[in-house]
């Protein structure tokens, strides 16, 4: 459901947090309906972003070329500080496009390659 609010001469629109689903008639079907879960279209958008950002395509070619690395290697081979690219790890960690495998005190980043198969194949469905 959505609801309209005014505010300074502009208008605004917000959706009801309960409501996560957008239906919409398919007119050509005899009038039946289509459901669109916009959480997962959410998750989906912040997948994509994760990986379409210049540093961190960096960080995930350099993860691959090494087959596990440090966030240390990471920094220092990439000349960045180490807050920014844990924070970028964390992203990737989050969309699983990275492993990770403790061995001590170190944690070592691997690529997560069925993740990356399957980004590239839901890229590929998406633009047909």
């Amino acid at each position: 459901m959505y609801n309209f609010v005014g505010h300074s001469n502009k208008l605004y629109l917000y959706r009801t947090m309960s409501n996560y689903q957008i239906s919409f008639t398919l007119k050509k079907e005899n009038s039946s309906h289509i459901t669109v879960d916009t959480l997962n279209v959410k998750k989906a958008a912040l997948i994509l972003r994760a990986f379409n950002h210049k540093l961190r395509q960096q960080i995930l070619k350099l993860i691959d070329t090494q087959d596990k690395i440090t966030v240390t290697e990471i920094y220092v081979k990439l000349r960045i500080e180490q807050s920014v690219a844990s924070q970028h790890l964390a992203i990737l960690r989050k969309a699983e496009f990275v492993n990770t495998e403790r061995d001590g005190k170190f944690i070592y980043y691997t690529v997560n390659t069925d993740r990356m198969k399957d980004l590239n194949r839901f890229v590929s469905d998406l633009l047909g």
